[in-house]
């Protein structure tokens, strides 16, 4: 006989942070691990996956929005998807359900950081384009808007 008690203990865990956010798979096994044996956690997380509790691409999607509106490119976005569990497949399908646009959003990156005014030389221009490559735009994005 399984401990149902445990079960409800994991899933109240596990609804009470996804009532905070959504969270990818992964990290609420993460999470839930630190505290419930791992038989108990993965049972709990079918459940709330078959339930549409949890949903890796909800995830993805809420992700890559919240993170192109902070400023973020698209590299940057998807190795953190990665990170967090996400395979490359749902995380391009995330991506481009967000119809971000990737260049309007590396000028507005560049003009909050660095105002209006154009590198004043070469060394200026390499610390921006470090800067927004780090943000994780692709170089070719950094050159269209830098030249």
């Amino acid at each position: 006989m399984r401990d149902k008690t445990g079960l409800i203990e994991v899933r109240v865990a596990a609804m009470d942070l996804l009532a905070r956010r959504e969270h990818s798979q992964r990290e609420l096994r993460t999470k839930l691990e630190r505290r419930f044996p791992p038989s108990q956690v993965e049972e709990t997380l079918q459940a709330l996956a078959a339930d549409g509790l949890q949903s890796d691409s909800r995830f993805a999607e809420a992700f890559v929005r919240q993170r192109s509106q902070r400023g973020y490119g698209p590299l940057r976005i998807r190795q953190e998807l990665r990170q967090r569990g996400i395979g490359d497949e749902l995380a391009a399908a995330a991506m481009e359900g967000a119809e971000v646009d990737w260049f309007a959003t590396l000028a507005y990156v560049l003009e909050r950081k660095y105002g209006d005014a154009p590198a004043a030389d070469l060394k200026e221009k390499a610390r921006r384009t470090r800067f927004l490559l780090y943000r994780g735009f692709t170089g070719d994005q950094i050159r269209e808007l830098l030249d």
